[in-house]
């Protein structure tokens, strides 16, 4: 099984991780966490654990737990953005508390005075991470500097980072420079 390339850059590792729903409520929505080896593979990838350490394949439940983690995360920052984040669902609101008083990963210094990260459970700890930004995220201020991208077949939210504020897509790499080439492509037809 080939480890898939998950998409990160969206400013906030509870906004990545929502990502892992591609395509969310479209007709080509993809299911990225489709097995307990690919939550583990993003777990080792974006989590703050060493590089190159293996993280083992969660049980299905918590693959159960991660889908429902992400769901309350995508439900608490929807409503923060609209309405605001009082008017996260309950359920979803509570398995945010719930799934953030769980132990986070912790700082450990190795003997050649590298800092690594450690969790008696990698996978749980990652997600009480999660849900803590999230639950930070939704009640910051930082929460108006939350966008949507521009992309037309994207639909992925990202923190607005640069100074002016008016960053238009989630990946100047992806979305952006699919946008440059199709305004590109026009301008040639228009001129042919």
């Amino acid at each position: 099984m080939s480890t898939p390339a998950f998409r990160t850059g969206s400013g906030r590792i509870s906004l990545d991780f929502i990502r892992t729903l591609r395509w969310r409520g479209s007709a080509g929505e993809v299911e990225e966490l489709d097995a307990p080896e690919a939550l583990a593979a993003w777990v080792s990838q974006l989590g703050p654990y060493t590089t190159g350490i293996a993280i083992p394949p969660p049980s299905a439940r918590a693959l159960r737990t991660a889908h429902e983690t992400r769901e309350a995360v995508y439900a608490l920052l929807k409503a923060a953005r609209t309405t605001g984040a009082a008017d996260c669902p309950p359920e979803a609101r509570g398995l945010l508390n719930t799934i953030a008083a769980a132990p986070t990963p912790y700082p450990v210094l190795d003997v050649h005075g590298a800092l690594t990260h450690t969790a008696a459970d990698p996978v749980a700890a990652l997600l009480a991470l999660i849900a803590r930004d999230a639950l930070d995220l939704a009640t910051s201020p930082l929460l108006a500097r939350v966008r949507d991208c521009a992309g037309p077949n994207c639909g992925a939210w990202f923190l607005d980072t640069s100074r002016p504020g008016t960053r238009r897509w989630c990946s100047m790499d992806r979305c952006g420079n699919q946008a440059k080439k199709s305004t590109w492509r026009s301008k040639q037809a228009a001129h042919d």
